[in-house]
Order: structure tokens, then sequence, then C-alpha cells
């Protein structure tokens, strides 16, 4: 079982690097907002597996993965609120110009 843990992990460790070139590459700020959420849920998962390869020690990783999973969301939600406004008023701008 601890074998298909590990393994597991590798497949999601592989997939954060992905996303990350898209985090670095992405065209938007918002596809950049979301490629950093899905390297969260995914560090959130990886947590809990190394917490399950802990023998005795779950409480503790599930503990982190819940406080790194909130904290994962309310940044998600407080900087795409931020880059949504700044996005509106430049185009508000951009239409008072022309």
């Amino acid at each position: 079982m601890n074998n298909f843990f590990i393994i597991c992990g590798l497949v999601l460790f592989a997939l954060v690097a992905i996303v990350l070139i898209r985090v670095l590459l992405g065209p938007t700020v918002m596809d950049r907002m979301v490629g950093a959420n899905m390297i969260g849920t995914k560090t959130t998962v990886l947590l809990i597996f190394i917490g399950t390869l802990y023998e005795g020690r779950l409480d503790m990783f599930v503990d982190f993965a819940l406080t790194y999973a909130l904290l994962n969301f309310i940044g998600t939600i407080t900087c795409t609120r931020y880059f949504s406004k700044v996005q509106a008023s430049e185009a508000a701008e951009e239409e008072i110009k022309n």
C-alpha cells in the first residue's frame, strides 16, 4: 500500500511541475492564478499522502493540509478580486481615452 501512495505522490509532483510551467508562461494573470490554485490543491493532496506514509501522525498532516488549503483558498480569492478590479479600472481608463 505504501508503494501506491509513493507512486501517486510522484505523479502528483510531476503534475505540479507541469502546472508550474503554466504559471510561469501563462498569457494572462488569471491563467497564472488558476495555475497557482492548482499547485496549492495538489500540494494539499501530497500532504495527505505524506501523512499516510508517516504511521501514527496522520492527524498532524491533516491539520497542515486543511490549513494550507484554507490559506490557498483565501489567497486565491483575494488575488482574483484584486486583479479583476485592476483590469476593470484599466478597461474604464482605456474607454475614456477612446
